[in-house]
């Protein structure tokens, strides 16, 4: 699918939490992801600055969907999900900062895939990075054998 048809998708039919979180998407591909936000209230922590849990979900999102196409791209069809995920909170940011945050491949292999993702502010400087390996799955595989 074209990556603008991709992005149009991903900001008409925001799942819930890109939503909660008001992610404007501007590039959806199996090469890079790219997003857009103002730090609002639902943001932040008691101190005032962005709670690192917002910069790990970002993270994890545009990961997870440059992954997901990339899989898609190479017939994988049952999605992917994060098996870990190390982010890393560089520079404080308060209420009303736009950011952005740009997700590329570090490696794509068969069955997993890292991709590394940065946050930074309207003056370039870096707010967060990270990274998150992710399995690809097939329709019909489970996630998770039954006990025996």
């Amino acid at each position: 699918m074209e990556e603008s048809k991709i992005v149009e998708l991903m900001n008409q039919n925001p799942d819930g939490w890109s939503k909660a979180m008001g992610l404007r998407f501007v590039r959806a591909s199996a090469e890079l992801v790219e997003v857009e936000w103002t730090v609002g209230k639902q943001h932040l922590q008691p101190y005032g600055i962005v709670h690192g849990g917002v910069h790990c979900g970002v993270v994890e999102t545009l990961c997870s969907i440059g992954a997901a196409i990339s899989a898609h791209e190479r017939g994988h069809r049952g999605g992917v999900v994060g098996l870990e995920n190390h982010t890393s909170f560089i520079r404080a940011v308060r209420e009303g900062v736009t950011l952005r945050a740009v997700a590329t491949p570090v490696t794509r292999g068969r069955t997993t895939q890292v991709w590394q993702a940065e946050i930074l502010d309207a003056e370039q400087k870096l707010v967060a990075k990270g990274s998150v390996r992710l399995l690809c799955t097939d329709i019909g595989t489970p996630l998770q054998t039954p006990n025996a």
